[in-house]
Order: structure tokens, then sequence, then C-alpha cells
């Protein structure tokens, strides 16, 4: 669980951290530069002040005063004339010091100027600054040890060094924690998706950010509620099954067992036969369904589409379905007042008239009138079919497509009803690319208006 924290934090740490020695390094660096350069220009003002004493008291006091001063300082002075002959020094001169003194000074501005400025390689670090006046004109070399210079640069390395330290630990802490705030939701979507491997979809994810992170929880838990409902669908279904087969499979060897008896009249014999056909063929017609509905789900069923004028298809369907509609005492009325040409499939498109005819005609008393009616709007062509029938109650509406979802279950059962119909038109409707809606009122009736486009 706690791997994607750790990686983040990782990651996080090793970028920040990679930032921070660059710009200590860099801060280092100025820092490092900064000091030196006043180091030296430190030597430089003071060979210059040095210079400006000879220059106005230059006599043997004030040659000493000089060579005494340094040599209680942390710096040395070497005075020298014009031909490099050495008047005075505050210490003992070394071959280093020679080599400087020596150096050729061409060009010399009157405020010195750096001799020597190689602190890391060399023993001194050294300047130097002329001098005139009328007894007598030179130089004035200022040297310092440069092992002082490596101590100041150490100490500086150590402050850094702690503070490269003490900024990692902090970095870390405020990184493990904020990877932490930032893995919660990640790990609670992991946990949530292993429930949903194992089969239960019945989680709920706190979403409380409108970011990427959010976006994703709430796919993950749309994904949860579409699966708990496919799976309390598919229980649901498996029960319809097994039931809607159950009561007629009893029937059939109830009556088979009755109708094998001896005693039993001839008439009676062909009525309990009769009634055997009967489930028969509301058996064969649940199972022609359920096939056809596993076309559909699968899609192995083509829907071969072509252009052909809807009311004469309309005037073929009333011609198959009017013999049962007169029989059940029901008006049955086609509108449709002009040829509109319609693309779809010819058989598919009888099929989803049929089914809803056939199912209006089921929920309607004798008596009533269910109309039919074709109008154009724009590019879209609307077909409703409208019965006088019970009604539908506004809390089944939204599953009135379900499959096997019935109202009245005894009165559905009653009417020879499978509660797969309306299923198959809603899955017809869908591979036209249709839409199909439906409205209704208890005791006034339904519409279902479909529209092709």
């Amino acid at each position: 669980m706690k791997k994607i924290s750790i990686k983040i934090g990782l990651l996080f740490f090793c970028l920040i951290f990679m930032m921070e020695v660059c710009l200590f390094f860099l801060l280092h660096q100025k820092i490092a530069h900064s000091r030196i350069a006043e180091e030296l220009s430190a030597l430089v003002t003071r060979g210059n002040n040095h210079r400006d004493v000879l220059e106005t008291y230059y006599n043997d006091e004030t040659i000493h005063h000089i060579a005494l001063m340094e040599g209680k300082s942390d710096t040395e002075v070497v005075i020298t004339n014009n031909q490099g002959e050495i008047i005075i020094s505050s210490t003992d001169i070394n071959n280093q010091m020679h080599q400087l003194i020596k150096t050729e000074k061409k060009e010399m501005s009157r405020n010195g100027k750096i001799i020597e400025n190689n602190w890391q390689d060399k023993p001194y670090i050294a300047a130097v600054t002329p001098f005139e006046t009328d007894i007598d004109n030179g130089f004035v070399y200022m040297f310092k040890d440069t092992r002082q210079v490596k101590e100041l640069m150490q100490q500086l390395n150590r402050h850094f060094l702690i503070a490269g330290i003490a900024t990692a630990i902090v970095t870390a802490f405020i990184i493990l924690i904020l990877s932490r705030i930032i893995a919660r939701p990640l790990i609670k979507m992991k946990e949530a998706t292993k429930k949903l491997s194992k089969g239960n979809f019945s989680i709920q994810l706190e979403n409380s950010s409108n970011d990427e992170l959010g976006e994703l929880a709430d796919s993950i838990q749309s994904l949860a509620n579409e699966l708990n409902h496919l799976k309390t669908e598919r229980n649901e279904f498996l029960a319809s099954i097994s039931h809607e087969l159950r009561t007629p499979l009893t029937y059939i060897k109830g009556y088979a067992d009755v109708a094998k008896k001896d005693h039993i009249s001839m008439t009676d014999r062909v009525n309990y036969l009769n009634i055997i056909t009967e489930e028969v063929t509301k058996l064969t017609t649940l199972v022609t369904e359920l096939m056809e509905l596993a076309q559909l789900d699968n899609n192995t069923f083509t829907i071969q589409k072509q252009w052909f004028p809807i009311c004469d298809s309309l005037k073929k369907i009333s011609t198959i379905i009017l013999p049962s509609f007169q029989e059940s005492g029901i008006t049955l009325r086609m509108i449709c007042p002009e040829n509109y040409q319609i693309l779809a499939d010819p058989i598919r498109f009888e099929q989803i008239l049929i089914n809803l005819l056939d199912n209006a005609r089921k929920y309607s008393p004798r008596g009533t009138i269910t109309t039919v009616k074709v109008k154009k709007e724009n590019a879209d062509i609307k077909i409703s079919i409208q019965d006088e029938g019970k009604g539908i109650p506004s809390k089944d509406l939204p599953f009135i497509f379900e499959r096997f979802y019935r109202i009245d279950k005894s009165r559905s059962r009653e009417l020879g009803g499978t509660g797969l119909g309306l299923s198959i038109v809603k899955e017809l409707v869908d591979a036209h690319h249709w839409k199909i809606e439906i409205a209704s009122e208890i005791n006034k009736g339904s519409t279902i208006t479909i529209t092709a486009r």
C-alpha cells in the first residue's frame, strides 16, 4: 500500500535534492569568490595605506613602524626600492616571496595590483603598490599566508555542509508528508479496485477534489456502481429466467401426468393437451426471445438498412395485427399524412412496431383506442404509439425497458407476456441509432415515441 507513497516521495526528494545541490553549489562558489575578492581587496587597500604613509612621512622610523605593525598582524609587508633591493620586511623572506618580488611590474597602477591570487595552490596571496617620495621610490609588497584563507574556506564549507544536511532532512520530512497526502487517495482507489476484482462492487470512494485524481475516483465509483447494477440485474435476470422456465415446465409436466391417466375422458384429455400446447408455445416464445436478445448483445445480428415508404409499412403492420385488436375490442388508428421515406431495416422495423402495438393491446381495456401517428420534425421522423390503457407508475418508468421487468407480474403472466418484448424493442432502436421515449399517466394511458434520424 505504501509503495506508491515511497516512489512519489523518492522522486520528489531526488528532484528537489538535485535542485538544492545545484543552488548550494552556486551559492557556495559565489560566497567563496566574494570572500577571496574581499581578502585580495583588503590586501591591496592595506598596501595603499602604507604607500600613503610612506609618501607623507618617509623616514627610517616610519618604515620600521610599518614593518613592526605588520609583524603583529596576519599579513606580511616587504618594502623595496626601484631596483628591487629590500629596504625592510616584517618577516623572513622565503623563495616564494623572492619569486613574487622579482615579478616584472610593467604599467604599474598607482592603486596597486594583485600579483598572486591562487590561494588553492600557492603559499601566499600577494599585492604590490608603488610609492614615490623625494628621497626614494619603490614598492610595498603585501603577503598573506593562504593557510588562513583555506581555513576560512573550510569553515565556510562546514557551514554549507551543516546547512545542506539540515535542508535535506527538512525537505525529506516535508516530502514524506506531502507524498502520503498525495498517495492516500491513490491507495484508497487501489484498495477499491482490488475489491472490484474480487466481486465486491459495493464500494464508496470519498472525493473532494476537482483535479485528475478526483476524476479518476469518480470514474472508479461510476464503474463500481455500474458493475453493482449489472450484478443485481444479472441475478434478477437469472432468477426471472428460472421462474419463467419453471412455470410452463411445471404445467407441462403436471398436465402430461394427468393426461396419461386412463380414467379421464377424451374431452378432458384433449383439454389438457391443449394447455400443454399453449405452455409449449409460451416456452418457445420465451426461448426465441432470449436467443434474439443474446444475438443483440453479441452483435451477431445484422441491420440491413434501406429507404422505404413508412406509410406502406404501417399498412402492412396494421393488416397483420388488426385481427387481434378487433378480437380485444380495441380500435387501431394509423395517422400517416404523407408517405415519408425512412432509412431502416424493414423486418426489424415491423418487429419494433408489432411488439409495441401488441404490448399496448394487452394492457388496454375494451372500447379504447390505440393510435399510431407519424410526423416529421426538421430532419427527424417521430413515430408515436398512444394507448388508453391503465398507464405506468412514474416510479416504474426508468426500468420499463429492462429485461423481465414487470409492473404487475400476475397480470403480465395472465396475458402471456415474457417481460422481454420492450427490451428487444430498446435493443433494436439502439441498433438503428434512434431514440425511444415513454410518457404515461395512471388510468389515462401511455405514449411511446420513436425518433428516427
